[in-house]
C-alpha cells in the first residue's frame, strides 16, 4: 500500500446508509479532521479568508463531500457558486477515485453578471463529462445545493447540522416516503438511529488534497510562454503563481520555464 492510499484511508470517514421502508439515502460525517487540514494548508501558504467567507467555503466542502460519497466511485465533481452578495466565486471539487476534496474562494476580479449561478461539472472515469447550470436564490451553500438537487438532479436532497462540524445529507430515492422526507428536521435526524432502520452501504475516506505541482503549473503557463514570454515574466527571473483550486503558491523561474517549453517542443 503506497503513502497516498494510507493517507486516504486515514482521512475523513463518510458513511452512507439506506433508510429502509423510507427509500432514502443518508450520508453523514464529522468534518473536524478535514477542516484542520484546510487550516493547516492556509497556514502553510500564508493566506486567510474572511470569517464569513471561510464559513461558506467550509459548508460547501461538506456539501460536496457528502454528495460525492453518495455517488458512484468513478466520478469527480466540481461546483462553482457565483454569489452576487457578497460578490464572490466559491469553488469546490472532489474526486471519488482519489479520495480528495479541495476548494477556494475568489473575491477579486469577479465579474458581476446580475444573478446567482451554480455550475456543476461531473467527469466519469473513461467516460463523458457533463455540465449543468442553475440560477439560485439561496445565500448559503447547503441551501444552494438543495436547489441544485431540485432543479438539476430531478430528486430532492436535504442537509442537516448536528453540530458545528457534524453534517448529514438525506437524498430521496425512487419510491421515497416524501411525507417523512419533508417533515425531517435536525431533531429527527439526531434521533434517526433509534427511529429508523438504517443499513450501512459504504464507508469512504476523503482528505484535503489538490494534486497541484510545479509540473502542472508549467503545463498551464507553457502556451503563454510560447506566445509572449515577456508578458509572463517581464524583467523578472521568477514569478509566483497561485493554484486556482487550493491557493497553494508555486515559484516558477524563467530558466525552468524555458527548459520545459524547449523540452516539450522536441
Amino acid at each position: 500500500m503506497d503513502t497516498e492510499d494510507r493517507e486516504t484511508i486515514e482521512g475523513l470517514e463518510v458513511r452512507t446508509y439506506y433508510v429502509r421502508e423510507r427509500n432514502a439515502l443518508l450520508a453523514r460525517a464529522d468534518f473536524g479532521e478535514l477542516y484542520v487540514d484546510y487550516y493547516l494548508h492556509q497556514g502553510q501558504y500564508g493566506y486567510h479568508h474572511k470569517p464569513d467567507h471561510d464559513g461558506m467555503l467550509k459548508e460547501a466542502l461538506a456539501a460536496l463531500t457528502l454528495h460525492c460519497a453518495s455517488r458512484p466511485w468513478n466520478e469527480a465533481w466540481a461546483w462553482t457558486m457565483h454569489f452576487q452578495e457578497p460578490l464572490m466565486n466559491l469553488f469546490v471539487t472532489g474526486d471519488n477515485r482519489r479520495g480528495i476534496i479541495v476548494g477556494q474562494i475568489f473575491t477579486e476580479n469577479v465579474k458581476n453578471d446580475g444573478r446567482n449561478l451554480l455550475y456543476a461539472d461531473v467527469v466519469r472515469e473513461r467516460g463523458e463529462s457533463r455540465r449543468s447550470a442553475i440560477q439560485f436564490g439561496a445565500a448559503e451553500p447547503f441551501d444552494v445545493i438543495e436547489e441544485f438537487y431540485s432543479q438539476s438532479e430531478q430528486r430532492p436532497a436535504r442537509y442537516f447540522r448536528l453540530g458545528p462540524e457534524d453534517f448529514v445529507m438525506v437524498s430521496a430515492q425512487p419510491g421515497c416516503d416524501m411525507d417523512w422526507f419533508n417533515a425531517l428536521d435536525d431533531a429527527k435526524i439526531s434521533a434517526v438511529d433509534a427511529t429508523e432502520t438504517l443499513s450501512l452501504l459504504e464507508q469512504r475516506s476523503y482528505r484535503w488534497g489538490c494534486g497541484c505541482s510545479e509540473e502542472r503549473m508549467f503545463s498551464i503557463l507553457a502556451p503563454i510562454m510560447r506566445s509572449d514570454a515577456s508578458a509572463l515574466f517581464g524583467d523578472e527571473a521568477l514569478i509566483r503563481i497561485s493554484c486556482p483550486r487550493c491557493g497553494a503558491l508555486h515559484t516558477i523561474t524563467r530558466e525552468a520555464m524555458e527548459a520545459y517549453v524547449a523540452e516539450s517542443s522536441d
